[in-house]
């Protein structure tokens, strides 16, 4: 039993995990991930009860339930630097034995389903839907520090989409994962689906000039246009691809939610984001509570 040291898990004084400041018993096995710290109260306020409230930093946590399903929701900020720290504190937070420091011998798996924003690259996907991400293709490099593997079709699209987009040139090599079968065949009605773009910035990294140049304008045409069989870009974020990969390695269901608040091809954006936010998270909570 290998024993994991203090400086790589870090428990405080409450003997909750660092970042989150969350012990296990306070962690919900279906977890809802949102970007904006603030929208976690708009989450949990469905909640028929809210058992847990927990903040530090940009990381807060309201658990509770919803009639006989008990959900954790979770701020993660923006970025996969964040989903790095998220993950791998939510699956410490149910495999690994705090008071030994040593893996749990039975492995649980979460359910994780990410409810945030996005921009659309196709013309047809308009400002005010939804997107369920069938993968998350990362071009921030996260993944690339771990060890992972793709599956056959994972590999094809990933060799399609550098030779197509010529994406790795000057940039990290891209990575790609899919969504979680399980979760994804309840999220079909009202919703398009494509390939979600894991950007590591707002700006330069998708595609938007104010004072500064681009080093590839043709950024958005190139995901825009890019088709592999079936399979076309839909939109594009920050957080995506980090969560499906994580997940996958570590072993849990994955599935990302978009409420699309622009349109990069139109050039338009929504004229009231909160409210189709709200929209969606009523929606996903509705099928949630059918699961």
């Amino acid at each position: 039993m290998q024993r994991i040291a203090e400086s790589e898990l870090i428990i405080n004084a409450r003997g909750a995990i660092y970042h989150l400041d969350l012990r296990p018993e306070e962690l919900a096995d279906i977890i809802i991930t949102v970007g904006d710290p603030d929208r976690v109260a708009t989450v949990s306020k469905y909640f028929d009860k809210i058992e847990i409230k927990k903040q530090h930093r940009e990381f807060v946590t309201h658990t509770g339930n919803i009639g006989e399903k008990r959900i954790s929701v979770v701020s993660t900020g923006i970025g996969t630097d964040n989903i790095d720290i998220v993950l791998n504190e939510l699956d410490a937070l149910v495999n690994i034995d705090f008071e030994t420091r040593s893996i749990n011998k039975t492995l649980r798996q979460l359910n994780i389903i990410r409810v945030g924003t996005s921009g659309s690259l196709q013309e047809d996907i308009p400002v005010d839907s939804f997107v369920v991400s069938t993968h998350g293709l990362g071009i921030d490099n996260l993944l690339n520090f771990y060890r992972h593997e793709q599956n056959e079709e994972e590999k094809q699209l990933l060799q399609s989409f550098v030779t197509q987009t010529q994406l790795h040139n000057r940039f990290s090599y891209p990575y790609i994962s899919g969504a979680a079968a399980s979760l994804m065949k309840y999220f079909i009605d009202g919703f398009h689906r494509g390939i979600t773009v894991t950007c590591p910035g707002f700006y330069g990294p998708q595609g938007r000039m104010l004072r500064l140049g681009l080093s590839n304008p043709n950024l958005i045409d190139r995901l825009t246009q890019f088709r592999f069989g079936r399979h076309l870009i839909s939109n594009f974020e920050m957080e995506t691809a980090g969560l499906y990969g994580l997940s996958k390695i570590l072993g849990h269901h994955c599935l990302s939610l978009s409420a699309i608040v622009a349109n990069r091809i139109s050039k338009e954006f929504s004229k009231d984001g909160n409210a189709v936010v709200e929209k969606l998270i009523e929606k996903t909570l509705s099928i949630i509570q059918s699961l």
